[in-house]
């Protein structure tokens, strides 16, 4: 089979392409950054660098090709898309236009990649809440930009699939985390930052790292390789539900920071930024539905996948070779 992924130069893109060339599968490539910028990139690929808002280049991309991911969107941590709601929601050009050239050019199946941010707030306005279910994102209150657009795409993949019969597969994804992503720059997610602070903290024997807010707030963080996992199973599954792809173990701020500082062996002490975006107070995952229907969990906790994450940020801090594409604020 053909795959197309969009969104490859990026972080869970680029993890999903490496994925389907081990298996065996011809990939096409696509993303918005010049190609010197994309997180991995593989010569053996088919890759294109251009804007997939564009109608004409969405046809371009999807010809003669069997199963589409659609990974692409503008989207950062909460300091990016508190600050870019129009940036963020201008994304769902791309996957209108994905969604009109897959039924052109006969796209077998189509994959689209939604976010924790579709919940409503509502739920999520205490630390430690329950678990988010599927069944949470009506009534309708998402994260204002970036959670609307996800939830949008959602519905137009629903109706595309019950009005022109293309097989469509969605999950929300819950802050996934690892190797081989951004880590400074303004669009890194808080496991990454938090790491490259007390890296560069025990680096240059400083003490104090700033963290957004009063730490308290809490979220689950899921690993790449269970998100790359997940996402092939809810993609092979015969399903057309909505699924979470996440974890379900629910840290504070503090809490992952005592994680990291063990796996440096290095204490900080936290200066907090009570002025900066946080967004909800509290969000995780409720696994419930996706193990019930398909099977599928974590198999890595949060320490473990820090642990890896951990690694491969400081020997990208002190080998800084070739480490901008990480830190570009694309």
């Amino acid at each position: 089979m053909r795959y197309l992924v969009c969104g490859a130069g990026g972080f869970i893109g680029g993890h999903l392409a490496s994925y389907l060339m081990s298996k065996g599968h011809e990939v096409v490539c696509a993303d918005i950054k010049p190609l010197e910028f994309w997180f991995q990139i593989f010569d053996k690929n088919q890759n294109y660098s251009l804007d997939l808002k564009e109608k004409d280049n969405c046809l371009k991309v999807t010809k003669n090709i069997d199963y589409i991911f659609n990974m692409a969107c503008n989207m950062g941590g909460m300091g990016f898309i508190e600050n870019n709601k129009a940036e963020c929601m201008l994304s769902v050009l791309i996957n209108t236009n994905l969604l009109r050239a897959s039924i052109e050019n006969k796209v077998k199946k189509y994959f689209f990649s939604s976010s924790a941010c579709v919940y409503n707030g509502s739920k999520q306005a205490e630390v430690f809440i329950k678990g988010l279910k599927e069944i949470d994102a009506y009534p309708a209150d998402p994260e204002d930009g970036y959670g609307w657009e996800k939830l949008f795409s959602e519905r137009m993949c629903r109706h595309f699939r019950e009005d022109f019969g293309l097989d469509t597969k969605i999950v929300r994804y819950h802050n996934v985390f690892g190797p081989q992503g951004t880590f400074d720059g303004g669009r890194e997610k808080a496991p990454a930052a938090l790491c490259r602070k007390i890296i560069n903290a025990k680096l240059n024997n400083k003490k104090d790292i700033e963290v957004w807010g009063d730490g308290n707030q809490t979220r689950s963080f899921l690993y790449i390789d269970d998100c790359i996992d997940g996402t092939m199973q809810v993609f092979e599954n015969s399903s057309s539900d909505v699924f979470n792809v996440g974890s379900e173990e629910q840290v504070s701020i503090n809490q992952m920071i005592e994680v990291i500082e063990n796996i440096a062996d290095y204490k900080v002490n936290k200066i907090y930024l009570r002025d900066k975006p946080l967004g909800v107070r509290g969000r995780s995952s409720d696994n419930s539905f996706i193990q019930k229907k398909i099977g599928w969990s974590p198999k890595l906790n949060l320490s473990q996948g820090l642990e890896k994450t951990y690694a491969w940020i400081f020997n990208q801090i002190t080998n800084p070779i070739n480490t901008e594409k990480f830190t570009r604020s694309y």
